[in-house]
């Protein structure tokens, strides 16, 4: 690692040594400072771009160019004449001021498209091919090279800090809702241009009158060759050397033209490479936003309790079927249809070692526990499906209907034996194995309905209305030989295992309405009207069931064990808000009246919590330049549980846990603000951005649990103490020709309160906890064109729980490198290399490191490709993860793949 830094620095050394500097202001005829003007530098005799850059605020620019070399200086900006001078170098830095004439014509073709990265208001273009080297395989190969761009571990991509909501290729939707296909699937050789749109409006008759600030999206502009036609790519591949079997089989096919698009991904392959997780799947929104007013948060919840979820891709055994279609067709100019049908299917196998500190808030109790070792084996088989239609109609530039309809589907199951060395059975703690399974068949139906119409200049409407119907229906069932619960439950003492298991269905029925008028005053204020109402209705419904030693099944009848629920949830609101620019300031100001009823009926009564809120919200906006902004935003919001927390019957999700609801249960109000710092820098290569938040949240809804050993029963309550938390995070990334400098980090601390019952004092007793978490990034990187390429890195993460003064520190250092080089012109090497130190604060807990590598030999040309791939190397045994929440704090040691080699084949169509 000291190497590779120390080579990294004696080639920037050389190359800076090997340069000078051309620079100067560029103004127009009046002697005006032209700012975001254009400028490359052609080298004359290898008619290659050697150099590029922007003008800052003050018109100034500069170009670092060869010694000794004749240059082809080319300058231009929106309405002006473009600027073409000859400059022949020496040994030393020159100063040329360039003047641009006004031109009518505004043609800027030429130079646009020969620049690496244009800015031309809220749109950044990369050409992407100033960015490749050859080595790139993927989308996500060519956006990590990109300045401002940053892609993560899960396919997300982020420009300025902020998410990208969506990619579209062509200005058609890719999977819209998520990125990870698109950074994961398209071919890098089919790019051409990649855009970035900030500030990006859906309906183009909205853009001046909404907030679109955190609305990033990404446009794929393809090659030629690549339009009108197939093109994609089909894979297959085998096992080398080992006794268990590999494969892998990946067809790809993408279509596009002006009318129609048609993208095709598959996947199948058990090496590991899971192209659609169950994470990707409760996460993918279909690109439907949540409905509702300002100040409101009602979610409801996903029942997917007890499934258990993978770090990434690593698990010890992971098999996987995945198939994709997408979609889009124009019948006529001003009518878009588009969609997508998902599926994925998984068989998975994990092992996993937890140590857990438990929070002790019964200090003298000799049946309170400090500490916990479990181990588990589990397997898992889940098949998903997403299936979205979207139709979007313009009548024309003043009315615009949109509707969608996205279905979610799915069939999970999952086996688990586990074992814990503090499980007591006629009391005394031994190591008893417990078989639990858990299973569900959930699926929902959204619906989206949006109409926008202008009626003229001064006045704009919206309506958007938003129907969500869900059905989940998980089951639990577990074998033990002891159940501290027993009673509660009502079950009967068998004569060797109790075998426990709950059926539950929880029924959802929400709908979300919103009509909102702009009134625009003039080009720099309007007013907002808001008009609407959340709508919702759950059912609820449980029972506990237990197989007798003879096999026959006994119902639990107790009221305590059965759920018949019915939530009923309503919110009405109406808004003003003001948007006015005054100078360099944007203001954003107003308030939401929320009139709101929750009613739960079960056990034969009713429960009804009504009120009226007033939420206030506020925004300042600072354009301190044209990219660079300043943003503090304030706001109030009232948070409502759903149906999950209100039932009071016993849940019983877990061997260990059981639950009862409060459906006294009130709202909980938080108050958040949030001050973000971006800026965009092309003169000097450097992007900034920053954001601060914090958070307090007062009658928040809290956990009460009563201890028995490690079995807990609990319930909710709205604590009386307020829960804060702040966070911040921070990224600086420099670009110099070449290099690609990142440096980043996250930190965040939180207070919380966590309520337990002492059976000592009878009373309910608060312990405080707090974490303090860090997350530091380092990253260099290269991107020449003919010699090896590196990224190298070190990141840190320092977790720190303080539990009641139980006080636990968990540090990761994590340097990697990955290096690719083409070792001859047919002939490339890729390998990334990372190793992890994971420890507390007495001792290393464990050391692991991955490694893979692989080598492709593609003929120039040639269609096909040839490649041998290598898994980790170093057959690296586990992982390790720690984690918190209001009962404990735990590290686990969970097992990995093996170390293997594949053979694969591809063709490019």
């Amino acid at each position: 690692m000291k190497k590779l830094l120390l080579l990294a620095v004696i080639m920037i050394a050389n190359i800076t040594n090997a340069q000078i500097k051309l620079s100067g202001v560029v103004k127009d005829s009046t002697g005006n400072p032209l700012e975001m003007a254009n400028l490359i530098a052609i080298n004359n005799n290898t008619k290659k771009l050697d150099s590029y850059g922007f003008t800052d605020s003050y018109g100034n620019y500069k170009l670092n160019l060869k010694k000794n070399a004749t240059y082809s200086i080319k300058a231009s900006y929106v309405g002006m004449k473009t600027s073409d001078l000859t400059i022949v170098t020496q040994e030393s830095d020159l100063l040329k001021d360039i003047i641009l004439e006004l031109d009518e014509t505004l043609d800027e073709v030429e130079i646009i498209s020969k620049m690496p990265v244009t800015v031309k208001g809220d749109t950044i273009v990369y050409n992407a091919d100033s960015f490749k080297s050859g080595t790139e395989k993927k989308l996500g190969d060519v956006l990590k090279k990109l300045p401002g761009v940053e892609v993560n571990d899960d396919g997300e991509i982020q420009v300025e800090g902020k998410t990208v909501k969506k990619v579209m290729v062509e200005g058609k939707d890719f999977f819209d809702g998520d990125s990870k296909l698109a950074v994961k699937n398209i071919p890098a050789n089919a790019i051409d241009k990649v855009e970035v749109l900030k500030n990006h409006s859906e309906v183009s008759q909205m853009s001046r009158v909404t907030d679109n600030e955190d609305n990033i999206v990404i446009n794929l502009k393809l090659k030629e060759g690549k339009k009108n036609f197939w093109f994609g790519e089909v894979v297959a591949g085998v096992g080398l050397g080992m006794q268990d079997e590999r494969y892998l089989v990946h067809p790809k096919l993408f279509y596009y033209n002006p009318k129609y698009s048609v993208n095709v991904i598959s996947d199948f392959n058990n090496i590991g490479e899971i192209p659609f997780t169950r994470r990707d799947y409760f996460k993918f929104t279909g690109g439907f936003r949540g409905g509702g007013g300002r100040g409101t948060s009602f979610n409801v919840a996903s029942s997917d309790i007890g499934f258990l979820t993978m770090r990434n891709d690593k698990a010890k055994e992971i098999e996987t079927r995945f198939g994709a279609v997408n979609f889009s067709y124009s019948p006529k100019q001003n009518w878009d249809l588009s969609g997508f049908a998902i599926y994925s299917g998984t068989n998975t196998d994990m092992e996993e070692n937890t140590t857990r500190n438990y929070i002790n808030p019964e200090e003298n109790n000799p049946d309170a526990i400090e500490t916990e070792t479990t181990q588990s084996s589990t397997n898992q088989k889940s098949n998903l499906g997403l299936i979205k239609l979207s139709s979007s109609y313009k009548k024309n530039e003043n009315n615009q209907f949109d509707y969608d309809i996205f279905i979610k589907v799915s069939d999970q199951n999952e086996y688990q034996n586990f074992t814990s060395n503090r499980i007591t059975v006629n009391g005394a703690n031994t190591t008893v194995p417990i078989d639990e399974v858990s299973s569900q068949n959930p699926f929902s139906i959204s619906q989206n309905a949006n109409y926008y119409y202008t009626l003229n200049d001064k006045n704009i409407f919206s309506f958007e209305a938003q129907h969500l119907w869900q059905n989940e229906d998980p089951f639990y069932n577990a074998k033990l030989a002891e159940l501290s619960f027993a009673d509660q439950l009502g079950l009967t003492s068998p004569q060797t295992l109790f075998d426990v298991s709950q059926n539950k269905r929880v029924k959802t029925n929400k709908l979300d309405v919103k009509i909102d008028y702009y009134y625009v005053l003039n080009a720099k204020s309007n007013l907002n009207f808001s008009l609407g109402s959340t709508l919702s209705t759950q059912q609820f419904n449980s029972d506990v069931f237990q197989v007798l030693d003879n096999g026959n099944q006994q119902n639990i009848n107790n009221t305590n064990v059965i759920n018949d629920v019915e939530y009923t949830f309503n919110d009405y609101f109406g808004g003003l808000h003001y948007k006015f620019i005054t100078g360099i300031f944007t203001f954003d100001q107003g308030f939401t009246l929320h009139q709101y009823s929750a009613e739960n009926i079960q056990l034969g009564t009713s429960f009804d919590n009504n009120f009226t809120k007033l939420l206030p919200d506020a925004s300042i906006k600072v354009a301190l330049k044209k990219s660079e902004t300043l943003r503090l935003n304030y706001s109030q919001q009232v948070s409502f549980t759903d149906i999950n927390s209100v039932a009071e019957g016993y849940v019983f999700n877990n061997y260990n846990r059981l639950y009862s609801g409060n459906r006294e249960l009130e709202s909980a109000l938080s108050h958040n603000i949030s001050l973000s710092y971006f800026s965009f820098n092309m003169f000097n290569y450097t992007n900034v951005f920053a954001n601060i938040n914090y958070n307090k949240r007062i009658d928040a809804v809290k956990g009460l649990t009563e201890f028995n050993g490690v079995d807990q029963t609990s319930t909710s309550i709205n604590s009386v103490f307020p829960d804060e938390s702040i966070s911040a995070n921070a990224n600086f990334q420099k670009s110099y020709r070449k290099f690609k400098l990142s440096l980043g980090g996250n930190v965040g601390y939180s207070k919380s309160n966590n309520l337990f019952f002492s059976s000592e004092t009878n009373t309910n007793e608060n312990r405080e906890s707090n974490s303090f978490t860090q997350l530091y990034r380092t990253r260099l990187s290269s991107n020449f064109r003919d010699a090896p390429n590196f990224d190298v890195g070190y990141n840190v993460s320092i977790n720190k729980y303080d539990q009641g003064g139980n006080i636990n520190t968990f540090t990761t250092h994590s340097p990697f490198i990955n290096f690719d080089a083409f070792i001859t012109n047919d002939l490339v090497f890729n390998t990334k290399y990372t190793y992890n130190n994971y420890r507390n604060e007495e001792k290393t807990l464990n050391t692991y490191s991955f490694w893979d590598a692989d080598l492709t030999y593609q003929k120039k040309d040639s269609k096909w490709e040839y490649k041998i791939g290598m898994t980790n190397l170093l057959n690296t045994k586990s992982l390790n993860q720690d984690d918190t929440n209001t009962i404990f704090n735990s590290t686990s040691a969970y097992i990995i793949q093996p170390r293997y080699a594949t053979f694969s084949v591809k063709y490019n169509l």
